[in-house]
């Protein structure tokens, strides 16, 4: 009589990632960078014993949409934790759904202050992203007045808030001018109109995908790329891409991450990335990584827990310490600290142009 072996059922996770919307312009990257961390893990045995699978959301719906699928998904015990790239107000949606009955891992860039049991944040925060861009600014560029371009949700108007205080700490610094827009905006012209007649030498801006490639391209077309720098947390590749080699001149973008990154560990990635998806998959970039990262942290904190219970994943991210493409990484406080840099765009790529912080050690 031959014995079976019994085969523990997969974990499955809920891969939240924008397949439509303004940010469905990264997407594609998203996805790619969550396959080949869950091929990574469970080519390393998985967790727990147990194969990982994806199961794909679109966030890039409204949030109420989004959360409600998630919950179904945690409510029918079809997904045991949650991961991926979607906009604040998703998250905010996502959090009190799940909090407490499978651990969340949110993995973009945010404003600060998520504090919902269970939720792990792996992306950067304005206070080691955005303000030590806005530092070097200043200091190496002599760029000192600055409008803000946001699209209107939290993520934007939070961070700008953020802005707006550490302007009033420095001498002869000031945010003269805000704006926030609808998310898909299509028509910047007055947007446009205010910044050419403010006295802003830079423009900060918090826009989402498509949102901010449409803003680049209209404000190259009206001459403002020559007299204006500009500065965003949430620029990458694929918009690049989008915006057109004619559009980023004197643009800069803050990120923990760039494919043009030079360290041994981020080369390392870029050459699994392209090995795996070969030369025509989607521009590898900060927020595509960010949902490896995400994935990885997960499975860091399930090995040092031995289970999925998020009491016990709190306690063992305590003290996790690893290796990550962005460098050494380090959690605190459920927050992911990590190196953060500075890029200036060279048409349709990065250049990468200062360290701005340093994952504390």
């Amino acid at each position: 009589m031959v014995a079976h072996v019994r085969r523990r059922p997969p974990l499955d996770v809920a891969f939240v990632v924008p397949r439509s919307g303004p940010a469905g312009i990264f997407g594609p990257s998203c996805e790619a960078c969550g396959t080949l961390a869950v091929e990574e893990i469970n080519a390393s045995g998985g967790l727990l014993g147990r194969e990982v699978r994806l199961r794909v959301v679109d966030g890039g719906r409204p949030p109420g949409e989004v959360a409600a699928d998630v919950g179904a998904l945690v409510d029918a015990g079809l997904v045991h934790a949650v991961t991926g790239w979607h906009i604040s107000a998703v998250r905010q949606e996502i959090a009190p759904v799940v909090s407490g009955r499978v651990p969340y891992v949110y993995t973009p860039l945010y404003e600060g202050g998520e504090r919902t049991r269970g939720v792990f944040l792996a992306g950067e925060t304005p206070d080691r992203q955005v303000l030590p861009a806005l530092d070097w600014m200043v200091r190496e560029r002599g760029v000192r007045r600055w409008c803000v371009v946001g699209d209107d949700y939290v993520w934007p108007r939070v961070s700008a808030s953020v802005a707006r205080g550490y302007a009033r700490t420095m001498p002869d610094v000031a945010i003269v001018d805000e704006m926030f827009v609808p998310l898909g905006t299509e028509d910047f012209s007055p947007v446009l109109r205010r910044i050419d007649r403010s006295s802003a030498r830079g423009v900060l801006m918090f826009l989402v995908g498509s949102d901010a490639v449409r803003f680049n391209r209209a404000f190259a077309e009206a001459g403002l790329d020559r007299q204006l720098t500009r500065l965003s947390p949430l620029m990458e590749e694929n918009m690049l891409l989008g915006s057109g080699a004619d559009a980023t001149r004197d643009l800069y973008a803050s990120a923990g991450f760039f494919e043009a990154l030079p360290t041994a560990s981020g080369l390392d990635f870029s050459l699994r990335y392209t090995d795996r998806f070969g030369v025509q998959a989607p521009a590898l970039n900060s927020l595509g990584e960010s949902c490896y990262e995400g994935l990885v942290l997960l499975g860091r904190l399930v090995d040092g827990a031995g289970e999925l219970a998020t009491d016990a994943l709190e306690h063992a991210g305590r003290s996790l310490v690893y290796d990550s493409p962005r460098g050494v990484v380090r959690l605190a406080g459920n927050h992911l600290l990590q190196s953060v840099h500075l890029a200036q765009a060279d048409g349709l790529g990065f250049d990468v142009v200062a360290r701005l912080t340093d994952a504390p050690a």
